[in-house]
């Protein structure tokens, strides 16, 4: 059994009560009387037992002492728990302290102090403690606290209701803390941290995160070691529609010239403070129709000075344009560090520092850290470039590399931001014109310290092309629409300036394909090139290429990494065209519905197109091929035709020569024939000699026989030819614009054969006294001489030979 005794002085009374929720399966049991609570007010003595072996499961209890220090002397000092001989129940002890608004109550907490936590945070030894304030009849909430903190004393204005929370199993027996008379601090509160050493805190306004009461005034104390630095950071802040006075945030720094320090809520607050110091938030007359809410947690940051607090590192981005860089910690913005952890610290100047420090373009900035450990921070920047005329921007090259001032920084760069903006008949084209770039997949992935990750993007669709790294065979990606690159680091993420980077970028006119590569391999290399993978691999309807460039000596080798496609339309085809790029290739087009070509040989420069449907659900195109070069071999079929008609053309040459050597031992000379009435052109040929008889010399024959002379002058009379040799006759028949042409070939037959067939050529008539000129044939040299722009002067009205001539002149 429990027996409770309480003094009427004391002014306290004890409730004991079912948990809420709680079945009632348990009682409390006072002589034969059951009941299910128990109230015992001063004064009263009181004997009970629990029905049950754990009433701690069904039962709550409230200890309350009310303390008028209005009527009468408050009992300042420590503060017991009391009564003794309570049942190990959760507890909480209340102390209702009333008190006249112009004096001030101050709770003084013993070590190890208390730490403020938010609404709904529990404390891990389940002790806690609440503080509110009671003006007139409004009430205020403080705060509500742990132990272990750095919270030491709270003065408020008027009276005080404070409580303490025990769970049933806690062994504590003194409150901690005490009460003590001040004179009015003419505010709604004082409280006063003590930071010893390195730590951090956070702390909130009263009510929060309800509105801190209207035009009130509070502040924080804040004891700090001379030698430490503190620095303040607020996290979340709301503010409340003023129709009078402004709120704000004020600091009272010693040494400060210009006390108190005015802030506004949204300003980046002090930093690097030494010693202790002061902040007030004071409100203003609210909106009656719209008051709004004004709220604030922050953290304040005590860690000791760094050794080279001195040392700025002077940041120079007054030549850039549309650029931002921003150092941070690692993480962020998806995650920052715990309030607890040691924090990392960026200044612009000695007083204004932050976590995450943002840089604009145009200026120059000398920075400053107060971190430990360097290491933990990072850099991000983005820049934007821009065209909206194509006339103004078409032959500029950018150059998409780091800025020194950036990678002097003794701070790791995470990552370079370009976003290249245009309009939609404007596109983008990067180079790289030595290292070239290597498209990352798993059989060929990037081992360098940084890449390049390239998504191309439309209000409509993403399409992530890849990411690229230094190194390889990708000389040219031209890319329509928005162009975002993102150089991303690795491992230590400086940029090696023994290799400088060469990434060039420049707008060109509208392309026909959404993205199209041009590859320049090493001859030696094998290189490997895939669709965009994104997570739903290449987008609907959009069209990809790829310019595959081939050594002069080399063949190239092209293979797919699967046999198909591997997806099924339901809209429109996917195609997969392949074509060489000289006359006459065959062009290879494959559907989504079809094998894909096996490997096949690429003896010229060669195109590879990959072009998407509407892939049903849950199937995406993702394609993956690669390039290998050796060198031409010639075909071994070649070869032997070669060899076979070289060997044919040895015979048929030894043959004519035989032929040759025997026709000059047996046959008789061949005759040239001059026939005034036969046209000399040869067929076809109209106006092959253009000019007059007296304007070239065309009646000069290039090349005669030396066995060939006008044979029909000399006629015996069993009709055979016997011609003299080396005998000319001048002739002064007619003479036309055409000159005599040499006999085709056809006339130059076995006169043996000939002579039998042959017709009597009509005498010459001799009309002219001008000489032909016989010149002997240089081996290989021919001269055509006439003018074939100009008309023909000569009868052209029949030509040279007709085919009934040549089937009686050709055996």
């Amino acid at each position: 059994s429990f027996t409770v005794s309480l003094h009427k002085v004391d002014n306290t009374t004890v409730m004991i009560k079912l948990r809420p929720g709680i079945s009632p399966s348990c009682r409390i049991r006072i002589k034969n009387v059951i009941r299910s609570d128990l109230k015992i007010k001063p004064g009263e003595n009181v004997t009970f037992t629990f029905t049950c072996s754990t009433p701690e499961k069904y039962f709550i209890m409230e200890i309350q002492k009310n303390i008028d220090c209005v009527s009468g002397p408050c009992p300042f000092g420590d503060v017991h728990l009391y009564p003794p001989g309570l049942p190990h129940l959760n507890r909480t002890y209340i102390w209702d302290v009333k008190a006249s608004t112009k004096a001030g109550l101050e709770l003084k907490f013993s070590t190890p102090w208390l730490r403020q936590i938010e609404p709904g945070e529990t404390c891990p030894d389940s002790i806690s403690y609440n503080i509110s304030s009671c003006i007139d009849t409004a009430t205020v909430n403080i705060g509500t606290f742990c132990r272990n903190g750095s919270v030491s004393r709270v003065k408020l204005l008027g009276g005080v209701v404070m409580s303490l929370h025990l769970p049933w199993h806690s062994l504590l027996t003194t409150s901690g803390f005490n009460i003590a008379n001040r004179a009015s601090i003419k505010r709604l509160c004082i409280i006063e941290s003590t930071l010893k050493g390195e730590s951090s805190i956070t702390l909130m306004s009263p009510n929060y995160p309800l509105g801190f009461p209207e035009d009130e005034l509070m502040t924080w104390q804040f004891v700090i070691p001379s030698n430490m630095r503190a620095s303040v950071f607020f996290h979340n802040y709301s503010l409340s529609n003023c129709e009078r006075k402004e709120e704000r945030v004020e600091y009272y720094i010693p040494g400060s010239p210009s006390n108190p320090e005015v802030f506004k809520l949204s300003d980046s607050q002090p930093a690097n403070i030494a010693g202790s110091f002061n902040m007030s938030l004071q409100g203003c007359d609210q909106d009656a129709q719209n008051p709004g809410i004004l709220r604030l947690l922050f953290q304040v940051v005590v860690q000791p000075p760094q050794v080279d607090e001195n040392v700025t590192h002077l940041v120079d981005l007054s030549k850039e344009k549309n650029m931002t860089v921003t150092i941070h910690v690692e993480g962020w913005p998806n995650q920052m560090p715990f309030m607890s952890e040691p924090i990392c610290l960026i200044c612009k100047d000695p007083r204004s520092c932050d976590r995450v420090l943002t840089l604009a373009s145009g200026a120059v900035y000398r920075i400053s850290f107060l971190c430990k450990d360097l290491s933990r921070l990072r850099i991000t920047a983005e820049k934007g470039i821009g065209c909206m005329d194509i006339r103004w921007c078409q032959r500029k090259v950018y150059s998409l590399s780091v800025p020194k001032a950036i990678t002097q920084l003794p701070i790791q760069l995470h990552k370079f931001i370009w976003k290249l903006l245009a309009t939609d008949l404007i596109n983008v084209e990067i180079r790289s014109p030595s290292l070239k770039l290597q498209q990352h997949v798993p059989e060929q992935k990037c081992n360098t310290s940084y890449s390049y990750s390239i998504v191309s993007a439309t209000p409509e669709t993403e399409l992530k092309v890849g990411v690229f790294c230094p190194g390889g065979s990708i000389e040219k990606i031209q890319m329509r629409n928005n162009i975002t690159i993102s150089l991303k680091t690795f491992g230590k993420g400086l940029i090696n300036e023994s290799v400088p980077q060469d990434l060039k970028m420049s707008f060109v006119p509208h392309i026909k394909d959404e993205c199209t590569f041009t590859v320049s391999p090493d001859p030696k290399a094998k290189v490997y090139l895939q669709t965009p993978k994104g997570p739903y691999g290449l987008p609907p309807y959009v069209s990809i290429s790829w310019f595959i460039v081939v050594p002069s000596k080399q063949t190239a080798r092209l293979s797919f990494s699967e046999d198909r496609m591997g997806i099924a339309c339901e809209m429109g085809r996917a195609y997969v065209n392949i074509k060489e790029e000289t006359v006459g290739a065959e062009e290879i087009v494959r559907r989504e519905d079809e094998p894909l070509p096996q490997p096949r040989d690429m003896r010229h420069n060669f195109w590879v197109n990959v072009s998407n449907c509407k892939p049903v659900d849950k199937t995406q195109l993702t394609l993956q091929f690669w390039v290998t070069f050796a060198d031409k071999q010639i075909d071994l079929g070649i070869i032997l035709a070669v060899v076979a008609g070289a060997g044919v053309l040895t015979a048929i040459g030894l043959t004519v020569c035989c032929v040759k050597k025997k026709k000059k031992k047996t046959q008789n000379p061949m005759v040239g024939v001059y026939n005034a009435n036969v046209n000399t052109q040869m067929p076809g040929k109209k106006g092959l000699f253009g000019k007059g008889r007296q304007n070239n010399e065309s009646h000069v024959y290039a090349v005669i026989d030396d066995a060939v002379v006008y044979g029909h002058l000399l006629k015996e009379s069993n009709g055979s030819v016997a011609p003299e040799v080396d005998v000319y006759r001048p002739f002064d028949g007619p003479i036309g614009s055409l000159p005599p042409s040499p006999p085709p070939f056809s006339f130059r037959k076995d006169i043996k054969h000939s002579s039998n067939t042959e017709e009597e050529p009509p005498p010459l008539m001799d009309t002219d006294q001008d000489t032909y000129t016989f010149a002997h044939q240089k081996s290989g040299q021919s001269k055509d001489d006439g003018d074939a722009n100009e008309k023909d002067k000569g009868d052209t009205s029949m030509p040279l030979l007709e085919n009934k001539e040549q089937d009686g002149l050709v055996e």
